[in-house]
């Protein structure tokens, strides 16, 4: 049988004690565990300050919620998927199985950047303020547009993603099913006016 420690002597206490307050240690104000997770939490407050960063550059202009920057291309049959974090995730695979019926659909072939831009803006907007759930967007495959030239990559599929990424009542899009376009549109879930955002 061993036998049990002497317990620690004062000084041994303090240098200790001592050590935490050095290494930045800090007593808890409350014992109570935090249900919550982490990475999730993380995750949404990621999303809330890149939301809040694109909301505030709207200050600058005022009549475009949407970047004009660089974006990411994407292949031509490459499936666009994006949720924000708090998302359920039944909501979104109901999604992308086409589940959600769409109720509003825009067709941005033939634009350029500046014009599919501009009426996306307006579609979505038009779109929440009649409290529509879901939307088809229709932005094709093509590797060029009228007004851009030749490119090596779908230049409206490649905007639209980045821009739907950025506009607040976006809650997720992806890629439609083959009857409504597939990999050349994509389903839309908005967020309805007066919910929490």
């Amino acid at each position: 049988m061993s036998r049990r420690p002497d317990p620690p002597d004062d000084d041994e206490i303090n240098l200790f004690r001592q050590a935490l307050s050095e290494a930045g240690v800090r007593r808890l104000d409350s014992n109570r565990a935090d249900p919550g997770k982490p990475a999730q939490r993380r995750r949404a407050a990621a999303l809330a300050e890149r939301r809040a960063a694109a909301t505030a550059a709207d200050t600058q202009q005022t009549s475009s919620r949407t970047s004009d920057g660089r974006v990411e291309p994407v292949r031509p049959s490459e499936f666009l998927d994006f949720a924000v974090a708090d998302l359920p995730y039944r909501t979104h695979a109901q999604l992308k199985r086409g589940g959600i019926s769409w109720e509003a659909g825009l067709d941005l072939h033939g634009y350029s950047i500046d014009e599919a831009r501009s009426e996306l803006e307006s579609f979505l907007a038009e779109a929440r303020s009649r409290r529509m759930r879901c939307v088809l967007i229709v932005h094709g495959k093509s590797r060029a547009s009228v007004h851009t030239g030749a490119s090596d990559f779908p230049v409206i599929k490649s905007h639209v993603n980045a821009w739907l990424r950025e506009w607040p009542s976006v809650l997720a899009f992806c890629s439609a099913r083959e009857l409504d376009g597939g990999t050349g549109a994509v389903y839309v879930l908005l967020r309805r006016r007066g919910e929490a955002m």
